[in-house]
Protein backbone atom coordinates (compact mmCIF):
# COMPACT_ATOMS: atom_id res chain seq x y z
CA UNK A 1 0.00 0.00 0.00
CA UNK A 2 1.42 3.47 -0.94
CA UNK A 3 2.91 5.19 2.13
CA UNK A 4 1.58 9.40 2.61
CA UNK A 5 4.12 11.07 4.16
CA UNK A 6 2.82 13.98 6.41
CA UNK A 7 4.62 17.33 7.08
CA UNK A 8 7.59 17.39 8.89
CA UNK A 9 7.09 18.39 12.67
CA UNK A 10 9.46 21.22 15.06
CA UNK A 11 11.17 19.22 17.47
CA UNK A 12 13.16 20.27 20.48
CA UNK A 13 16.29 21.33 18.90
CA UNK A 14 15.82 21.29 15.16
CA UNK A 15 13.46 20.01 12.52
CA UNK A 16 13.91 16.45 11.92
CA UNK A 17 11.92 14.09 8.98
CA UNK A 18 8.89 12.69 9.81
CA UNK A 19 8.71 8.87 9.12
CA UNK A 20 5.50 7.68 8.10
CA UNK A 21 4.49 4.08 7.84
CA UNK A 22 4.23 2.08 4.85
CA UNK A 23 0.52 0.61 5.75
CA UNK A 24 -0.03 5.11 5.38
CA UNK A 25 -0.53 5.75 8.99
CA UNK A 26 1.36 8.23 10.94
CA UNK A 27 4.02 6.39 12.87
CA UNK A 28 3.49 7.17 16.81
CA UNK A 29 6.68 9.69 16.85
CA UNK A 30 7.97 11.79 13.86
CA UNK A 31 11.36 10.43 14.37
CA UNK A 32 11.91 6.53 13.57
CA UNK A 33 10.97 4.10 15.70
CA UNK A 34 13.25 0.97 16.93
CA UNK A 35 10.37 -1.42 15.86
CA UNK A 36 9.95 -5.15 16.99
CA UNK A 37 13.08 -7.13 18.18
CA UNK A 38 14.02 -9.76 20.86
CA UNK A 39 15.41 -8.87 23.99
CA UNK A 40 18.79 -7.38 23.65
CA UNK A 41 21.77 -9.56 24.51
CA UNK A 42 24.00 -8.49 26.99
CA UNK A 43 26.63 -6.60 25.76
CA UNK A 44 30.54 -8.11 25.29
CA UNK A 45 32.03 -8.12 28.15
CA UNK A 46 28.88 -7.80 30.52
CA UNK A 47 27.32 -11.12 30.80
CA UNK A 48 23.94 -11.18 32.16
CA UNK A 49 23.35 -13.05 35.36
CA UNK A 50 23.05 -16.82 35.31
CA UNK A 51 20.10 -18.33 37.01
CA UNK A 52 20.55 -21.70 38.38
CA UNK A 53 18.42 -24.68 37.26
CA UNK A 54 16.39 -25.69 40.42
CA UNK A 55 17.09 -29.89 40.38
CA UNK A 56 13.86 -31.77 39.31
CA UNK A 57 12.45 -34.13 41.85
CA UNK A 58 10.87 -37.10 40.68
CA UNK A 59 8.74 -39.54 42.84
CA UNK A 60 8.57 -43.35 42.17
CA UNK A 61 6.01 -42.93 39.84
CA UNK A 62 7.85 -40.96 37.34
CA UNK A 63 10.34 -43.24 36.69
CA UNK A 64 9.17 -45.76 33.94
CA UNK A 65 10.79 -49.21 34.77
CA UNK A 66 11.19 -51.66 32.33
CA UNK A 67 10.12 -55.09 32.66
CA UNK A 68 12.36 -57.71 31.46
CA UNK A 69 11.12 -58.41 28.34
CA UNK A 70 8.73 -56.11 27.83
CA UNK A 71 9.96 -52.47 26.45
CA UNK A 72 9.55 -49.38 28.07
CA UNK A 73 6.79 -46.93 27.46
CA UNK A 74 7.63 -44.98 24.41
CA UNK A 75 8.41 -41.24 24.52
CA UNK A 76 6.22 -38.77 23.94
CA UNK A 77 6.48 -37.45 19.74
CA UNK A 78 6.96 -33.49 19.93
CA UNK A 79 6.82 -31.49 16.80
CA UNK A 80 9.15 -29.19 16.58
CA UNK A 81 7.98 -25.27 16.46
CA UNK A 82 7.50 -23.66 13.12
CA UNK A 83 8.97 -20.07 12.84
CA UNK A 84 6.30 -18.13 11.93
CA UNK A 85 6.99 -16.02 9.14
CA UNK A 86 8.42 -12.08 9.86
CA UNK A 87 7.41 -9.24 7.63
CA UNK A 88 9.78 -6.14 8.65
CA UNK A 89 8.14 -2.78 9.21
CA UNK A 90 9.02 0.08 6.77
CA UNK A 91 9.27 3.38 7.52
CA UNK A 92 9.17 6.60 5.57
CA UNK A 93 11.19 9.53 6.11
CA UNK A 94 10.76 12.29 3.07
CA UNK A 95 14.11 14.05 2.09
CA UNK A 96 15.30 14.95 -1.06
CA UNK A 97 18.02 13.40 -3.03
CA UNK A 98 21.02 15.84 -1.42
CA UNK A 99 19.96 15.12 2.07
CA UNK A 100 18.70 11.74 2.26
CA UNK A 101 22.11 10.40 3.21
CA UNK A 102 21.55 13.06 6.60
CA UNK A 103 18.37 11.38 7.52
CA UNK A 104 19.69 8.49 7.27
CA UNK A 105 23.02 9.14 10.04
CA UNK A 106 19.92 10.59 11.87
CA UNK A 107 17.79 7.21 11.67
CA UNK A 108 20.95 5.80 12.55
CA UNK A 109 21.26 7.47 16.14
CA UNK A 110 18.23 7.41 16.81
CA UNK A 111 18.10 3.66 16.85
CA UNK A 112 21.51 3.24 18.45
CA UNK A 113 20.32 5.83 21.28
CA UNK A 114 17.20 3.42 21.44
CA UNK A 115 18.98 0.58 22.12
CA UNK A 116 19.80 -1.17 18.92
CA UNK A 117 23.01 -2.54 18.86
CA UNK A 118 25.54 -1.27 15.99
CA UNK A 119 26.36 -4.62 14.53
CA UNK A 120 22.49 -4.93 14.02
CA UNK A 121 22.05 -1.82 11.63
CA UNK A 122 22.87 -2.06 8.08
CA UNK A 123 22.85 0.95 5.65
CA UNK A 124 22.78 1.40 1.90
CA UNK A 125 23.25 4.05 -0.45
CA UNK A 126 21.96 4.39 -3.77
CA UNK A 127 23.78 7.41 -4.96
CA UNK A 128 27.18 8.38 -4.04
CA UNK A 129 28.95 6.23 -1.30
CA UNK A 130 28.92 7.18 2.21
CA UNK A 131 32.29 8.51 3.30
CA UNK A 132 32.87 5.84 5.84
CA UNK A 133 32.52 3.10 3.01
CA UNK A 134 34.97 4.94 0.39
CA UNK A 135 38.07 5.36 3.51
CA UNK A 136 37.02 1.69 3.80
CA UNK A 137 37.51 0.49 0.59
CA UNK A 138 40.55 2.63 0.36
CA UNK A 139 42.35 -0.10 1.99
CA UNK A 140 40.92 -2.63 -0.12
CA UNK A 141 37.49 -4.82 -0.27
CA UNK A 142 38.94 -8.01 1.99
CA UNK A 143 39.75 -5.46 4.51
CA UNK A 144 36.33 -3.75 4.02
CA UNK A 145 34.26 -7.00 3.97
CA UNK A 146 36.40 -8.06 6.84
CA UNK A 147 34.79 -5.33 9.12
CA UNK A 148 31.22 -6.74 7.64
CA UNK A 149 31.51 -10.36 8.42
CA UNK A 150 32.37 -8.99 11.94
CA UNK A 151 29.25 -7.66 12.34
CA UNK A 152 29.63 -5.69 15.25
CA UNK A 153 29.47 -1.91 13.99
CA UNK A 154 27.02 -0.24 11.64
CA UNK A 155 27.87 -1.31 8.08
CA UNK A 156 27.61 0.99 5.12
CA UNK A 157 27.35 -0.34 1.74
CA UNK A 158 26.24 0.62 -1.69
CA UNK A 159 23.08 -0.57 -3.63
CA UNK A 160 25.26 -2.83 -5.99
CA UNK A 161 26.26 -4.67 -3.17
CA UNK A 162 23.26 -5.15 -1.56
CA UNK A 163 23.43 -8.66 -2.83
CA UNK A 164 26.39 -9.39 -0.71
CA UNK A 165 25.76 -7.54 2.38
CA UNK A 166 23.65 -10.42 4.99
CA UNK A 167 20.91 -9.78 6.60
CA UNK A 168 19.97 -7.56 9.54
CA UNK A 169 17.37 -6.53 12.31
CA UNK A 170 17.34 -2.82 10.54
CA UNK A 171 17.92 -1.64 7.24
CA UNK A 172 18.45 2.04 6.06
CA UNK A 173 18.35 3.04 2.62
CA UNK A 174 19.45 6.19 1.60
CA UNK A 175 18.38 6.96 -1.92
CA UNK A 176 20.94 9.72 -2.45
CA UNK A 177 21.09 9.90 -6.22
CA UNK A 178 21.84 7.06 -8.83
CA UNK A 179 19.58 5.92 -11.14
CA UNK A 180 15.96 4.78 -11.14
CA UNK A 181 16.76 1.78 -11.40
CA UNK A 182 19.39 1.11 -9.21
CA UNK A 183 16.85 1.95 -7.20
CA UNK A 184 14.39 0.17 -8.01
CA UNK A 185 16.54 -2.70 -7.56
CA UNK A 186 18.16 -2.11 -4.01
CA UNK A 187 14.52 -1.58 -2.79
CA UNK A 188 13.35 -5.35 -2.89
CA UNK A 189 16.95 -6.46 -1.50
CA UNK A 190 16.94 -4.45 1.37
CA UNK A 191 13.90 -5.24 2.41
CA UNK A 192 14.09 -8.88 1.48
CA UNK A 193 17.92 -8.40 4.17
CA UNK A 194 15.89 -6.25 6.68
CA UNK A 195 14.80 -8.89 9.79
CA UNK A 196 12.35 -6.18 12.10
CA UNK A 197 12.84 -2.49 10.11
CA UNK A 198 12.99 -1.13 6.71
CA UNK A 199 13.62 2.71 7.20
CA UNK A 200 13.79 4.44 3.85
CA UNK A 201 14.95 7.88 3.17
CA UNK A 202 14.31 9.90 -0.16
CA UNK A 203 11.82 11.61 -2.38
CA UNK A 204 8.04 9.77 -1.22
CA UNK A 205 6.95 9.79 -4.66
CA UNK A 206 9.80 7.63 -6.48
CA UNK A 207 10.21 5.15 -3.16
CA UNK A 208 5.83 4.77 -2.97
CA UNK A 209 6.40 4.07 -6.73
CA UNK A 210 8.87 1.28 -5.54
CA UNK A 211 7.19 -0.19 -2.75
CA UNK A 212 4.05 -0.20 -4.27
CA UNK A 213 5.68 -2.48 -7.66
CA UNK A 214 6.48 -4.88 -5.02
CA UNK A 215 7.97 -4.92 -2.08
Amino acid sequence: MPLIPEEPQIHESAQGPRATAASGRTAPTPRPVPGPRPVAPPRPGRPGPLRPTPPVQRTPHDVAVAKPGLPGPAAPSVSAPVPASRTPQIQLIPASATGALDAAEEAVDLLLESGRAPGEVLVITTGEQHPWAAHELSFGEAAYWAQHDAGDDVFYADASAVSRAASRPVVVVAVNGGSATAAAEAMPLAHARAGALLIVCGDPQQINSVLGAGV
